[in-house]
């Protein structure tokens, strides 16, 4: 369990709302459903509705400050089945990645991949009280577009398993001025999202949420609020 898993959700019920893609940017193919996710009749592009308000304000904030950018919105709503088939895929990646067999891994390789992996996707727990961020509606992963329409250089790829997916892995001591960009870049994003009410995962530079057990766990000066949003499959719908 991770420290966030602990707080109280007090369901809200709002309705889980697609995202009007019309101001955002997207993936020209949803990059799960590229690898076989089984979202059903479910889009990806879903948030809960309050979460959809603040993501409009950062996409209206970041047009004050870069006149043209957009937000590009990589994912967004997950159901169980999605959280549960993308950890697997992503497991079986690290572990060939790293020159191993999934079928034939001792005790120890397994449970060290494991760990490394879940530094960065949510267990796919279907308990009510610690459910995957994504499958909430409340969180979403993003990174911005310029007013060509070209993706904005973070200095790694979303889901990277890797240090370099930490939000601040590019702030000083760091001293080359491409290190000083991606933490601009970096820096940008986390801004336009923060100022929006939305709290950054600690370990993604690219995953915001509001509303959910993280965003609750992340109020420091309002100790004790629940979160508002627990899995969508739970609310009565």
């Amino acid at each position: 369990m991770k420290p966030y898993q602990t707080i109280p959700i007090v369901e809200c019920g709002e309705p889980l709302l697609p995202i009007p893609l019309q101001p955002f940017a997207v993936p020209t193919v949803h990059p799960y459903m590229a690898v076989g996710a089984p979202y059903g009749e479910r889009s990806p592009y879903s948030l809960r509705q309050g979460v959809l308000v603040r993501l409009l304000q950062a996409q209206e904030t970041l047009q004050e400050l870069h006149l043209g950018w957009r937000i590009f919105v990589f994912d967004a709503y997950r159901p169980f089945a999605v959280q549960r088939y993308m950890v697997d895929y992503s497991f079986e990646e690290w572990v060939r990645s790293h020159h191993l067999d999934p079928a034939h891994l001792t005790p120890e390789q397994r449970q060290e991949c494991l760990e490394h992996v879940h530094q960065f996707w949510a267990i796919p727990s279907e308990d009510p009280a610690t459910p995957p961020p994504h499958s909430t509606g409340a969180a979403i992963d993003l990174t911005l577009v310029d007013a060509s329409g070209t993706e904005i250089d973070m200095g790694s790829p979303i889901d990277e398993l890797s240090p370099r997916s930490y939000p601040d892995h590019f702030a000083p001591p760091h001293s080359d001025p491409q290190s000083d960009r991606y933490h601009q870049h970096r820096q940008l994003l986390r801004q336009v999202l923060v100022t929006a009410g939305f709290c950054q995962h600690p370990k993604e530079w690219w995953h915001f949420s509001y509303g959910d057990q993280l965003w609750a766990w992340q109020q420091q000066y309002q100790t004790g609020i629940p979160a508002k949003y627990g899995a969508w499959s739970h609310v009565g719908h």
